[in-house]
């Protein structure tokens, strides 16, 4: 069998770099200007947003280490779920897809508001970009990553 955790880790990787990319395209995208505090943004969450922002390398290189973190967490959880859950074993490409939105769900509903990031109000339109942007660059690689580790055969019974 091939090692799980290098497995893990690996994807946890992979989909780090293509979240982060899509991060910042999007805001690019938005904005205009190429977002450069990305990640003090996310050290922000631990250490609040006013001293993050104002923290240099060490405190950005903190939020790239939470950053990975995060993606590969996600993935670990995925890897384990997809052999217990049978439900997940349906189509790897939609399975993946809606666990971006389980994802971007369980971020903006529970770890953002545990944060000591300010409260943001929701707005289900950018969620809905945000969580669709999550299924794809996330959620979908994830779940390629875990059915070929786990060598699943798409079974349509599987949500019955």
């Amino acid at each position: 069998m091939k090692p799980f955790f290098k497995t893990v880790l690996l994807t946890g990787l992979f989909v780090g770099v293509t979240d982060i990319m899509a991060a910042h395209i999007h805001v690019w995208i938005q904005s205009g200007n190429f977002p450069t505090k990305v990640f003090q943004y996310i050290a922000g969450g631990a250490l609040g947003l006013e001293s993050s922002m104002k923290g240099g390398v060490g405190i950005a290189l903190l939020g790239l280490l939470f950053h990975f973190f995060i993606a590969t967490w996600w993935t670990l959880v995925f890897f384990v779920a997809l052999p217990k859950l049978k439900f997940l074993q349906f189509n790897k490409y939609v399975v993946g897809f809606f666990y971006g939105y389980f994802v971007g769900a369980c971020m903006t509903f529970i770890v953002l508001p545990l944060s000591a990031l300010p409260d943001n109000p929701f707005v289900f339109s950018r969620a809905i970009v945000g969580w669709s942007i999550l299924g794809a660059v996330l959620g979908i690689p994830i779940a390629i990553s875990a059915y070929r580790y786990y060598d699943v055969k798409p079974n349509a019974s599987a949500v019955a």
